[in-house]
């Protein structure tokens, strides 16, 4: 059975708090598992919330600040330790390469580790899988930094049975598929929508440290689900933008102009105690908001057009 959720690891900014770890994200996405910035004690993290280094088929780097990347050296460590049998890929900016050797070869370690070094240099399409491709797009941050966007693409489900009445059978089948019309046993063209429908692909993206720009829009374009940086309420809006960051109300903002689902609210400033006024602020311009904390598990909604809205399971709900 495929499961597509977030698994959050941690929720700070730039200093850790008593509740909320450095920045850790996991997408289970059928068989993968993509790790985003992976901040100081994510290992110790993975441990509370279930998740395994086997688990991970892919590591995303936004950029090189200490909060979304330092436990990318305790993470190869643990890779190894667990001998994990497959390779795993990395993504992040090419000119943090420097930090991505040096936290590979922090200290003494059996390496075994298989990793498939896979740096951006330029925005677009990052990394094409066998059922989904990554996208990466330049932030406006204090220092170079990718967003990422995983997209399904969409795919045709042929009803075989509307076909075999209008005489398509076997390799026509995968003609029609992918030409989008063929000609059946009796010459009589049949096109793609009449014997299909349409399977809308999931989307996810992955906004994080950046004021509000044109390539966050992109990226959040028409996701089911976006995993957005509010470092700030908006009454800090000036201390937001002089950071390179961004409000809750500018999240909301984001979604709701790009046509996204369901919105999560994180990387929060440990200014902050309380969490309840991030939701009210984006929850004033956008329906579904969750703000995360350490250890939730947020469900993408459902296909588009496939039952009622999904539920968010939370051990820590933004009340």
């Amino acid at each position: 059975m495929s499961v597509r959720e977030l698994v959050v690891l941690g929720t700070a900014s730039q200093v850790p708090t008593r509740r909320r770890n450095h920045n850790g994200y996991f997408l289970r996405w059928d068989g993968d598992g993509v790790l985003f910035d992976p901040g100081e004690g994510t290992q110790r993290q993975m441990i509370h919330y279930g998740v395994t280094a086997t688990d991970i088929s892919d590591v995303c780097i936004t950029h090189f600040h200490g909060d979304h990347c330092l436990g990318f050296a305790s993470l190869v460590q643990r890779i190894s330790l667990d001998e994990v049998p497959h390779p795993v890929r990395v993504h992040y900016p090419r000119s943090g390469q420097v930090f991505v050797d040096r936290m590979r070869r922090a200290s003494i370690f059996r390496d075994v580790a298989k990793l498939t070094l896979l740096p951006i240099e330029e925005d677009g399409l990052a990394f094409e899988a066998r059922d989904w491709h990554l996208e990466a797009l330049r932030l406006d941050h204090s220092v170079e930094c990718f967003g990422y966007r995983l997209v399904e693409p969409d795919q045709w489900n042929i009803d075989g049975e509307a076909a075999h009445a209008r005489g398509i059978r076997g390799p026509a089948v995968g003609v029609l598929k992918r030409e989008g019309a063929v000609r059946n046993e009796r010459g009589e063209l049949v096109r793609r929508d009449e014997v299909a429908t349409l399977r809308a692909g999931q989307k996810v993206a992955f906004v994080m440290d950046t004021r509000l720009c044109a390539n966050a829009f992109e990226l959040a374009r028409d996701v089911d689900l976006l995993i957005c940086e509010s470092t700030y309420l908006h009454v800090d809006v000036a201390d937001a933008h002089k950071n390179a960051h961004m409000t809750a109300r500018e999240a909301a903002e984001l979604a709701k102009a790009s046509g996204v689902r369901r919105l999560v609210l994180t990387h929060i400033s440990q200014r902050y105690r309380e969490t309840g006024p991030f939701l009210e602020e984006a929850c004033a311009i956008f329906d579904d908001v969750h703000v995360a904390e350490d250890g939730d598990v947020v469900a993408l909604p459902p296909r588009r057009g496939e039952g009622l809205a999904a539920t968010t399971g939370s051990e820590h709900p933004s009340t």
